[in-house]
């Protein structure tokens, strides 16, 4: 993890808003922006069988944008199978799913090198989940708390997803 991905927040004391991670352009983005929105954040990878779930993830933004902020966070914890450069997976993402939201640094979100975020994300989930494979996701409330967390095999689209950002 270079020092550009690193937040600026201690995941014991801080909350989701203090949290400053750069994009997958080298933009830093300060989280207290998403203050009064619902955010889905989601670890993703280019060469997993989830993969196609960007298919859905985009589309979830573009009906519901309104209601959810996503952030995805290219990892290559699980399987090698985000092995590429930023440029590779905003190239990547964008020529085979025409995402076009929010695409963060790639960074680790398990083992001892993980995010800060990604330590205050399990922290603070109903059962202090972790994700356990590509394309997990944490849902944020409008206050900043982690109301749920959903494994790889949820779809972005499913009615579990779609019920809780509606609430």
């Amino acid at each position: 993890m270079t020092p550009e991905t690193t937040a600026n927040a201690n995941p014991q004391t801080s909350d989701f808003y203090t949290f400053k991670v750069n994009s997958l352009d080298g933009k830093e983005i300060d989280f207290s922006k998403y203050k009064g929105k619902k955010v889905l954040l989601v670890n993703t990878a280019s060469e997993c069988g989830y993969t196609p779930q960007y298919a859905d993830l985009q589309k979830l933004h573009e009906t519901h944008g309104d209601k959810v902020v996503i952030l995805g966070f290219p990892a290559n914890n699980f399987g090698g199978q985000e092995p590429g450069s930023q440029e590779e997976i905003a190239s990547f993402c964008q020529k085979n799913y025409g995402v076009s939201f929010q695409m963060m640094d790639k960074v680790s979100v398990v083992g001892e090198d993980r995010h800060p975020l990604y330590a205050w994300l399990e922290q603070h989930a109903p059962d202090q989940e972790k994700p356990s494979w590509n394309f997990s996701k944490y849902l944020v409330n409008e206050k900043g708390e982690v109301v749920a967390f959903y494994p790889s095999k949820v779809s972005p689209m499913g009615e579990e997803i779609l019920a809780a950002i509606s609430k």
